[in-house]
């Protein structure tokens, strides 16, 4: 929606985003992914044998296993366990699944079986355990089959074409799982079917989703037409479980020191200082929070000639069980980044870049005058990385006119602050749905038009840098920030200085993101028809919030866009979320001139609580705010 004050002395504009779907805007004031081992959101383990806390609650119901046969009360959880049982060669996942059984732990059970991991365009997402509903070798074999058989029918040279294989460190010892393994097996399948198979030796950055042959995110309708497959190719094959044979096989290739060569080349292409960064006496302290970043982020800083950053010694090396932090996620903020603060303060050192654990997302913080540290928002590293991609892109080019070539794109529940930047530039500015697989594949569109893609981001610390990777990498982005650091020393400036100047020049962008919890879909579902219709009239959308005017509403669920005229969405439509969150993502986009932060913070906290207020309703909804 867009909102106009009806009261208050400032006009200003920006987005709220309320879900995966439906978006909330105000005026301009001028006119297959594997997460293999642990969610990022959680360190525990999904599921151990059953017996090693004796505190655990459990729904048992007598079960019989004479001759192998049992029985918990369900047909279908029956049915379910006995194939599964047939299939699974893996000792440990099959032990948990008897042990179950046999202490008749029904509610465990249909929490492993009751379901299977949907396969989406962000391809799998799933704790590590037994069961159709978590990441294991059975299920990774299945899907892996499912995926082959699509290729097979998709691409009639899949035997010269061959697949690349990647993987990260993550691994559940309780069940057997790593990362590695699940390669290994993935690349089993391909093998037993005359597939060549490039896979990588060693841990890489590897955001574990699909990539199809443009070198971007797999899109609808490729992710239905995979899951179809899955579902009609579960029986493993005779060849499948054989990953030590595959690795022994002609038809696998170890592209690692190749692809490497070639990306270090390719970033490089981005360095357009390396004078000032061989002389540069900036510290900067890099934390790869126990992910695969740390080699990865060394050598990129060596291709642009910068001093090598301090790293985390405690967080350098790979770990799956993440035993320093909460929260794996440098995202979550200051919580991720105390041990990169302490390493700081002891070295010197006034900025902090940490990837996330596949090493494709970037946060980073500077200490200010104070002593402070202030951790940049996504929104906040995107517009300093905008900025300084195209102030470097317009010093290589004299050219006048080749800005009109010249695109950048963000999420749509990103900050606008780069079409601020395009408008008053020159070049080409658009937005997509959230995620990289839109971004990605309109990029690559772009690029096949003879366009220039400089730069991408969206507000969750993902950023493209470089067009050769048509994904969110964190890694060159941490190399291009370390140079603009470099860079914004020599004019004894830093971060913080450097981004007020990019908001006084092209107008603040304010932004407010947050979420709330709720379980039941129920309820969610109602409070998005409230607002499709609103006061009982079926398709109607709120006209106000509190003293705030409505001007448009975009609902992404069903297509609909007042601001077209004909009513229609220029982006695609996407089905709702099915995650626990309500999520909100507000900014406020002022002119450049109005300059009265305070002011304009208050307007956006008036707003925020404005939304809450009248179309969350947390109290009658019994939501639980966002856990500090």
């Amino acid at each position: 929606m867009r909102a106009n004050q009806r009261q208050g002395a400032a006009s200003w504009g920006g987005v709220i985003k309320l879900d995966s779907t439906t978006a909330f805007s105000v005026p301009d004031s001028k006119g297959f992914r594997v997460n293999p081992g642990h969610s990022p959101q959680t360190k525990g383990h999904f599921l151990d044998s059953g017996r090693r806390r004796g505190t655990r609650t459990r729904t048992r119901r007598r079960t019989r296993m004479d001759n192998g046969s049992f029985s918990t009360g369900d047909t279908e959880l029956d049915q379910a366990v006995e194939q599964w049982l047939q299939y699974d060669k893996n000792l440990k996942t099959a032990s948990m699944v008897r042990d179950l059984v046999k202490e008749g732990a029904v509610e465990a059970l249909k929490k492993c079986f009751s379901s299977r991991m949907e396969f989406g365009t962000a391809g799998l997402r799933a704790a590590m355990g037994p069961g159709t509903s978590c990441m294991n070798e059975l299920t990774i074999i299945q899907t892996t089959q499912g995926f082959c058989c699509y290729l097979e029918d998709s691409f009639e040279n899949l035997k010269e074409q061959g697949v690349v294989i990647g993987y990260d460190a993550r691994a559940h010892p309780p069940s057997g799982g790593s990362s590695k393994l699940f390669a290994s097996l993935a690349a089993a399948v391909f093998i037993s079917r005359g597939v060549p198979v490039h896979l990588f030796s060693d841990i890489t950055p590897t955001p574990f989703v699909v990539y199809w042959e443009n070198g971007a995110q797999i899109v609808s309708p490729h992710d239905k037409g995979i899951s179809k497959a899955i579902e009609e190719n579960l029986e493993p094959w005779p060849q499948s479980w054989n990953a030590e044979e595959a690795l022994k096989s002609p038809l696998l290739k170890d592209p690692y020191q190749e692809i490497h060569t070639q990306y270090f080349k390719a970033i490089q292409k981005h360095c357009h200082h390396r004078d000032i960064n061989k002389s540069s006496e900036v510290k900067i302290v890099h934390t790869s929070v126990h992910g695969v970043g740390h080699t990865f982020v060394q050598s990129a800083f060596k291709a642009f000639d910068l001093h090598p950053p301090y790293a985390v010694e405690e967080q350098k090396d790979p770990d799956p069980e993440f035993p320093t932090v909460k929260y794996p996620n440098p995202e979550e903020g200051e919580g991720v980044l105390t041990l990169s603060f302490a390493l700081a303060e002891r070295e010197g050192a006034s900025v902090v870049l940490a990837n996330d654990p596949d090493a494709d997302r970037l946060a980073m913080a500077e200490k200010q005058e104070s002593g402070q540290w202030r951790v940049f928002t996504g929104n906040e590293l995107g517009a300093l990385l905008g900025w300084w991609m195209f102030r470097c892109w317009k010093q290589q080019n004299s050219d006048a006119g080749a800005v009109k070539n010249l695109y950048m794109l963000s999420s749509t529940v990103s900050s606008k602050i780069l079409r601020a930047i395009a408008l008053k530039e020159g070049f080409h500015f658009e937005e997509t749905l959230t995620g990289f697989k839109w971004m990605g594949n309109r990029a690559r569109d772009l690029l096949d038009q003879g366009k220039t893609v400089l730069f991408a981001f969206e507000e969750a610390i993902g950023y493209m840098c470089s067009p050769s990777v048509l994904d969110k990498d964190g890694v060159s982005a941490a190399a291009i920030a370390g140079e603009m650091v470099s860079y914004l020393a020599t004019k004894n400036t830093g971060l913080s200085q450097q981004l007020t100047s990019v908001y006084e020049e092209y107008g603040y962008h304010i932004s407010k993101n947050s979420y709330f919890i709720c379980h039941d879909q129920d309820v969610i579902r109602t409070l998005f028809e409230r607002l499709r219709n609103h006061g009982g009239q079926k398709d109607s959308y709120p006209v106000e919030c509190g003293r705030f005017a409505i001007s448009n509403v975009r609902d992404l669920t069903t297509g609909y866009d007042d601001n077209q005229p004909d009513k229609k969405a220029v982006l695609p439509t996407s089905s709702s979320s099915q995650m626990p969150k309500i999520k909100y993502y507000t900014e406020l986009c002022a002119a450049p001139g109005n300059s009265d932060v305070a002011h304009l913070r208050k307007e956006l906290d008036d707003l925020v609580d404005a939304i809450i207020e009248n179309f969350f309703e947390p109290k009658k909804n019994k939501l639980q705010p966002k856990p500090e």
